[in-house]
C-alpha cells in the first residue's frame, strides 16, 4: 500500500524555484530605494537576505528534503517545547531586541532572529503529530476539539504577549486547516469561530494599534499623511503600474514614498513595475504553488504527512495573501511578509526550510 518514489515532486520544486528567482529579481529592484537614504543599510539588508535567507535557506531545504519526515513526528512534542522556550526568551532583558513597542527578536552576539518563525513550524508539527496519533477521532470533543483549543490557547499566550497578532492569526489558520483535514466537526469550527471573533474584538478594543488598523482600513483616506499614508502610497504605486507596468527597476514610489519598500510594501513595488498582468502572474504562481502542495498532501503515505504538508502550505499561503491583500486595501494592513520575495532573512530561511520538509514528504507517496 505504501511506497517511496525516492524523488522529490519536480513540479513543486520548480514552482518554488520560480518564486525564489522572482523574489530575488523584485527584491533587487525594491532595495535600490535604500541607496538614496542609507547605503550601509542597503549592504546589510542585501547581505542578510541573500546570504542568510537565500543561500542558508537553500542549503537547509536541500538537507531537510533528504531527512525522512517521520523524524518530526517522533520529536514534535520536544520541538514544540523548545520553540516555546525560545519564545519566552524575547522577554528576557539582555537577550531580547525590541523595536516599535514590540519584543519579537532574540539577540545572541551579532545574530538576531525571530523565534516566532521557528514556533510556527513547530506548532504545525505538533498539531499534525497529535491529530495523526488519534487516527480519525478529531470529531470527538475529548480528543479533537479540546486539545485543539488548548493548542490555540498556548500559542496565543506566547505570541500575543509579544505582541504579534498577525503571527497568531497565521498559526490559528494553519491549525484550523489541520483540524478540518483531520475531520473536525463543522459545528465545533463555527463555535470556535464565534469565540475567536469575540476575542479578536476584545483584543482590538484594548490595543490601540489594532483599532487604528481597522479604522484605516474602513476609512483609508481619512488620514493620508498619518495612519493612512502607507495604503495611500501603495494604491498610488499599484495604480501607476497600469496594465503592463513601468518596467523593471522603474518604480518611483520605492524612492522615499512607500514605507518599507523591501518589506510590507514590496508587492506594491512589483505592481508598479510589472503592472496588472505581472501582479496577476504573481498571485497565480502562489495559487498553483498551493494547489500542488495540497496535491502532495493528498498523496502522502500517512496521515502525519498529509497534516504536516497542509499546515506548512497554509502557513506560507496565508502570510503571502495577507500581504498582497493588504497592499490592495482588501484587508487591514498587517506585518506578514510576502514569502520568497519580501525582506526578512529569517522568514525566507524558514520558508525554504519548510519547502524542504514538503519535498521530503513528496518522496513518499501512495501507490496510484
Amino acid at each position: 500500500m505504501k511506497s517511496s518514489t525516492k524523488k522529490v515532486d519536480k513540479t513543486f520544486l520548480f514552482l518554488t524555484t520560480i518564486l525564489v528567482l522572482l523574489g530575488v529579481t523584485i527584491f533587487s529592484s525594491a532595495s535600490l530605494g535604500l541607496l538614496t537614504s542609507n547605503n550601509a543599510k542597503f549592504q546589510a539588508v542585501t547581505f542578510n537576505q541573500l546570504v542568510f535567507g537565500l543561500l542558508g535557506g537553500t542549503i537547509s531545504a536541500f538537507i531537510l528534503s533528504r531527512i525522512n519526515y517521520q523524524i518530526w513526528r517522533k520529536h514534535a512534542f520536544y520541538i514544540f517545547v523548545i520553540s516555546s522556550i525560545l519564545m519566552i526568551l524575547v522577554f528576557v532583558p539582555g537577550l531580547n531586541f525590541c523595536t516599535k513597542g514590540a519584543c519579537r527578536w532574540v539577540s545572541i552576539g551579532h545574530m538576531t532572529f525571530q523565534p516566532a518563525e521557528i514556533f510556527k513550524i513547530a506548532a504545525v508539527m505538533y498539531a499534525a503529530a497529535w491529530f495523526a496519533s488519534i487516527k480519525q477521532k478529531a470529531s470527538t470533543f475529548k480528543l479533537g476539539t479540546l486539545p485543539f483549543l488548548i493548542f490555540i490557547a498556548i500559542s496565543g499566550l506566547l505570541v500575543l504577549s509579544q505582541p504579534d497578532t498577525d503571527t497568531f492569526m497565521v498559526i490559528s489558520a494553519a491549525g484550523l486547516a489541520i483540524f478540518i483535514t483531520a475531520g473536525g466537526r463543522w459545528r465545533d469550527m463555527i463555535i470556535m469561530g464565534l469565540i475567536g471573533a469575540l476575542m479578536l474584538t476584545g483584543l482590538v478594543m484594548v490595543r490601540p494599534y489594532l483599532m487604528q488598523r481597522i479604522q484605516t482600513f474602513i476609512h483609508p483616506s481619512a488620514d493620508p499623511t498619518g495612519s493612512g499614508y502607507q495604503i495611500q502610497q501603495s494604491l498610488i504605486a499599484v495604480g501607476s503600474g497600469g496594465l503592463f507596468g513601468r518596467g523593471f527597476g522603474q518604480s518611483i514610489q520605492k524612492f522615499n514614498f512607500l514605507p518599507e519598500p523591501i518589506g510590507d510594501s514590496i508587492f506594491a513595488v512589483a505592481a508598479e513595475e510589472f503592472g496588472f498582468v505581472g501582479s496577476c502572474i504573481i498571485v497565480l504562481l502562489y495559487l498553483i504553488f498551493t494547489l500542488q502542495g495540497f496535491r502532495i498532501a493528498v498523496r502522502a503515505q500517512d496521515l502525519f504527512g498529509t497534516y504536516l504538508v497542509v499546515g506548512i502550505i497554509t502557513l506560507i499561503i496565508i502570510q503571502s495573501y495577507l500581504n498582497i491583500s493588504a497592499m490592495l486595501a482588501i484587508t487591514p494592513l498587517s506585518g506578514t511578509p510576502l514569502l520568497f520575495i519580501s525582506h526578512g532573512g529569517t522568514a525566507l530561511f524558514f520558508a525554504l526550510s519548510s519547502v524542504g520538509i514538503v519535498l521530503n514528504v513528496s518522496k513518499y507517496q501512495k501507490k496510484s
